[in-house]
């Protein structure tokens, strides 16, 4: 029941361990009974190994051991110094095997002495951002060529062949010839954008719509700032002075022209009158009140005269002619 012969471990999963660096692994509990391996002290011995992600470790009686491994799946190379090597989403920097082939964007900013908390939040920003330039562009990966991810508020890319003047999208309406022929000379150059820490679909997708009237209207672009919501800044780590270059945006539809109104009449008061005028239109009115009051009185003195006129005429009449009196 001892381990005694190398065949007496099986191994499983690996493509990228080599099967010596397990066996080192065993290699105390050699003429050993497989009884008295410690299952759960090798397992964290394996696990150990960069490139296993978990291991599995059994007992198989009558005398062997079973091992099943997972193995960690890189996604970038990363580069220190001269040195290059590969990692995983999780920061786990691994050795580049000698037989396997990969093709991966190339990460800065990440070193073995970083706590690993502080790599796996650098590589879960690169792998969200590899993740939303491919939703916004299928092979959009394929035209990054490095990531710096020093900066976690800002991740930055070198791109190349994201193509001239046709690229954007008013590009050749807006632009002269000669400024379009400066445009397509520069599709193959690399160029460095600021993506920020967010939003990258959006930002990408905005970068590719427009990169070609960007450098037909501002000349050679080296870099391009995409972290504001509204505009690019165009050169920001060469030029002395930063030029914001905003997005196009269309024309907002025309609006139908409001029917004409004639204009409202003007209200104005009525002329004030001068303290002359004040002062005549008073005395006509005094002079109205008197004749009124003078046509009165000589109407009522007429009235008067007539019935004393009246009385006095009856009286002569009963004097000049006597009732008779009644005889006895």
């Amino acid at each position: 029941m001892a381990l005694i012969h190398p065949e007496q471990v099986e191994l499983t999963g690996n493509q990228n361990v080599p099967r010596a660096r397990v066996l080192e692994v065993f290699a105390a509990d050699r003429n050993r009974s497989v009884l008295r391996i410690p299952l759960d002290e090798r397992r964290r011995q394996l696990e150990a190994i960069p490139w296993v992600e978990r291991a599995t470790v059994r007992r198989a009686l009558p005398n062997r051991i079973e091992i099943e491994i997972v193995e960690r799946t890189p996604i970038a190379y990363l580069r220190q110094g001269s040195e290059l090597s590969l990692v995983d989403a999780r920061g786990a920097i691994l050795e580049r095997p000698t037989k396997a082939a990969f093709h991966f964007p190339v990460v800065t900013g990440i070193s073995p002495v970083m706590a690993q908390e502080d790599r796996e939040r650098r590589m879960h920003l690169y792998a969200d951002f590899a993740r939303q330039i491919e939703a916004a562009r299928s092979g959009a990966l394929e035209k990054v060529s490095e990531v710096d991810l020093a900066d976690v508020n800002d991740l930055r890319a070198n791109l190349t062949g994201l193509g001239g003047a046709s690229a954007g999208t008013n590009a050749a309406a807006n632009t002269s010839p000669s400024s379009t022929n400066s445009a397509e000379g520069q599709a193959d150059a690399p160029l460095l954008v600021h993506f920020g820490d967010g939003d990258f679909e959006t930002k990408y997708r905005n970068l590719v719509e427009n990169i070609g009237q960007w450098r037909a209207t501002a000349g050679r672009v080296d870099s391009v700032d995409m972290r504001f919501s509204r505009e690019a800044v165009v050169n920001p780590d060469t030029a002395p002075v930063a030029r914001p270059v905003p997005k196009i945006t269309p024309a907002p539809p025309a609006q139908k022209a409001a029917p004409e109104r004639s204009p409202a009449p003007k209200l104005t008061s009525a002329p004030k009158s001068s303290p002359a005028q004040k002062t005549s239109i008073a005395r006509r009115s005094i002079s109205r009140q008197k004749s009124s009051g003078s046509l009165h009185t000589s109407s009522a003195q007429r009235s008067s005269g007539a019935k004393k006129s009246r009385t006095a005429k009856r009286r002569a009449s009963k004097a000049a002619h006597p009732a008779a009196k009644p005889a006895t």
